[in-house]
């Protein structure tokens, strides 16, 4: 009997410490395909963020053995309506749970369109060193082999990992690591719809384990400068894309319209045709900075090549895609307007 008794104490004490040690990870839903509905299986068309966080969860199998879950809805979009309101909604829910101790990471549920450009402002702007995991889906919650609940799976293990501790702002997809800065869509509905051209994943999660290959060396998430704590708004930075004999009407609109900045979205290694040109000097003589860009999915735009960019008077994006180039000179003009550190901006974030 006293052996009986002592088997049973210790049976209870296993099961009160049962999932202890699991991480506690806090999923924040903003909708998208992830959460869409479509009225068959067998169909594309679909209702994106039609689903709510809690129906997310119950979908995956096991989830609750990976960590200890709560989820909370952001927003319910998807994600070709992304705003930047919706971002510092985020920013500023992540810093308050770490701020709280409310989790040990977080899990990120997102629409594909603007994915990357969330990884990445979230990148620059989070003031805690915590594990941040987003992903998606390419195929709605409905579909048929959805792929939503195992790149949710995946999301919260790597987020509960010690790899993932110091790694920054992820993108996790079809099994791959990206970091936040450098990944990018890259086709519009396979299932590995994301890759990063320039650097590739960083890392790999399979069979609930995590394998980290290499780690971002550029200062994003780690001595961000761009505290958005306070502000309401950002400013205004507009994306003009380029292409053969492209008018400088978008340019002339966005002067027009006031805007801060712009990025062009140039040809080659970010080359301006001659009225693009001429619009772009009528801009920085008004105060406004423009930032060269490519619409090609690789490689660096590099200062003083078919561009004189000090006559000029422009910035260049780096690797930065048009997109993420908008991002950065949006956060970096909240710290100054000077194109000197500016440019200094682009070759370390």
């Amino acid at each position: 009997m006293k052996t009986t008794c002592t088997l049973l104490v210790y049976l209870l004490l296993a099961l009160s410490s049962y999932g202890q040690n699991l991480a506690r990870i806090k999923i924040l839903a903003t909708g998208g395909t992830i959460a869409g509905k479509g009225a068959s299986a067998d169909r594309a068309s679909y209702t994106a963020g039609a689903l709510p966080i809690q129906d997310l969860i119950a979908a995956v199998p096991g989830l609750d053995k990976a960590a200890t879950i709560t989820g909370e809805q952001i927003s319910n979009v998807g994600s070709q309506d992304m705003t930047v309101d919706i971002w510092m909604k985020l920013n500023k829910r992540i810093n308050e749970i770490f701020k709280n101790n409310e989790a040990d990471g977080i899990v990120i549920t997102h629409g594909t369109d603007t994915q990357e450009e969330t990884a990445y402002f979230l990148s620059l702007t989070l003031r805690y060193d915590k594990p941040v995991v987003i992903t998606g889906s390419m195929r709605p919650a409905t579909g048929m082999s959805a792929d939503g609940p195992k790149n949710l799976y995946d999301a919260v293990i790597v987020a509960a990992s010690k790899e993932a501790a110091h790694a920054g702002t992820l993108l996790v997809f079809s099994e791959s690591i990206f970091t936040g800065r450098d990944v990018v869509k890259t086709n519009t509905t396979h299932l590995n719809g994301f890759s990063a051209p320039n650097n590739g994943p960083i890392g790999q999660v399979y069979d609930g384990k995590v394998f980290m290959y290499e780690q971002e060396t550029r200062k994003s998430n780690r001595e961000t400068p761009f505290d958005i704590t306070g502000l309401t708004s950002l400013p205004q930075v507009a994306v003009a894309e380029l292409y053969a004999d492209a008018p400088a009407t978008a340019i002339n609109a966005y002067i027009a319209s006031g805007v801060k900045g712009v990025v062009t979205g140039g040809l080659g290694n970010g080359n301006l045709n001659k009225a693009n040109t001429a619009a772009v000097e009528e801009a920085i003589k008004k105060g406004i900075v423009v930032v060269r860009s490519s619409r090609v999915p690789s490689g660096r735009v590099t200062l003083l090549d078919e561009t004189d960019d000090a006559k000029l008077g422009t910035i260049v994006s780096d690797d930065l895609n048009p997109q993420k180039a908008r991002i950065l000179l949006m956060l970096g003009l909240t710290k100054t307007s000077d194109s000197k550190q500016l440019q200094q901006y682009f070759f370390e974030y």
